[in-house]
This record gives structure tokens, C-alpha cells and sequence, in this order.
């Protein structure tokens, strides 16, 4: 089945996002037929980072975040990068887009650091979630329950969460998301 007439959101800052994490579920939600808009905090280039360290390519965003509204899209989409989550977590287009997001039931997908916005826009409560290893102090703090997994698909809420640990495991986390836009997404994968 393709993604065909399904807008997907993927919200970055302009600088520290892991590049992976940005560029491949930009393509394998387009590959699935999906419409993707990448939404920046600036109207200036992305410059994203490989592991954190070296640069990485540089993206054009299609537009910035205050200027989307979660009603134009299917899901969205936060990639992880140390510096970029650490940014987003604090911008409150981001918080605002998320909070939107979670109260239309419409899933929200995070990898890596990403988690970090769901803990700053009161989503990880109750929510079985994974991250970079290095969140789960986090998340657990914020009341959820953090697991070591390639992907983890909580459906216990009115909205599908997907979260997935580090660019290793952006196959089964691109499928989840997939999954999740054709309504396959019923069954808690963790």
C-alpha cells in the first residue's frame, strides 16, 4: 500500500542534526509515497551533523516551524543530534506542534535524543518509549517506561508514539512509522 495523499512533518533546528536521522526517513516516506516538508526553525539551511562531530550534509528546509500547523499532516517526525534536540526541547513552535500533534491522535515519531521534546511537551507520561541510552534517566523521570529496543510503538495513549535508540536502527523505525500511516500500527510492538 503506498503513502499516497499522507503529509508527513519532520521538525529540525538549523544546526546539530544528525544527518541519517533527518535524510533517510525523508526518503523512505517519500520512497512509501508519503509527502514530507521539513520544517526549521530559521528559513536558512540545515547543517546537519554525523555523530554528533563532523558535518554532515546540508538540507533545505521547506518551510519553518512557526510558520506549520499540525492539521496539514499525517505524523511528524523529530530526529535526533545532541545539539538539535537540546534546541528543540526549549522552542515552543516545536513544543506547541507537538502538543497539536498528540491531541489529534495523529502519530508522533522520535528518535535518539528526539525523545527529549516528548519529555518537554508533557507526552513521555505514562508512555513506553526508548532513546539514546543516555535519555532513559530522562524519560523515566518524566514518568515513562524506557526500554533497549531498535523501535518501540506505544498505542496505550490517544496518539501512536514511535521511538527508536540511534541511526542503527532507522530501518525498523522508518517501517514503524510506515505502519503506523497505513493504520497497521495497532499492535504494541515493544
Amino acid at each position: 500500500m503506498s503513502l499516497e495523499g499522507k503529509n508527513v512533518l519532520i521538525l529540525t533546528t538549523n544546526f546539530g542534526t544528525e544527518q541519517d536521522e533527518l535524510v533517510r526517513p525523508a526518503a523512505g516516506l517519500r520512497k512509501a509515497g508519503a509527502a514530507v516538508t521539513v520544517a526549521a526553525q530559521k528559513d536558512e539551511s540545515v547543517q546537519t551533523v554525523v555523530s554528533d562531530r563532523e558535518p554532515g550534509a546540508v538540507v533545505p528546509p521547506d518551510t519553518t516551524l512557526s510558520k506549520v500547523s499540525a492539521e496539514d499532516f499525517a505524523a511528524v517526525v523529530v530526529p535526533g543530534g545532541t545539539v538539535n534536540a537540546d534546541q528543540l526541547r526549549t522552542d515552543a513552535d516545536a513544543r506547541r506542534l507537538l502538543a497539536a500533534f498528540a491531541e489529534a491522535g495523529k502519530p508522533v515519531a522520535a528518535i535518539c535524543h528526539g525523545p527529549w521534546l516528548l519529555v518537554d511537551s508533557g507526552l513521555a507520561k505514562g508512555r513506553d518509549l526508548t532513546s539514546y541510552p543516555s535519555l532513559q534517566p530522562d524519560l523515566e523521570n518524566a514518568g515513562a517506561t524506557w526500554t533497549d529496543r531498535e523501535v518501540v510503538v506505544d498505542t496505550s495513549g490517544r496518539h501512536t508514539l514511535i521511538t527508536s535508540r540511534n541511526p542503527g536502527d532507522l530501518d525498523a523505525f522508518i517501517a514503524a512509522i510506515v505502519d503506523a500511516l497505513h493504520g497497521d500500527g495497532a499492535e504494541d510492538r515493544h
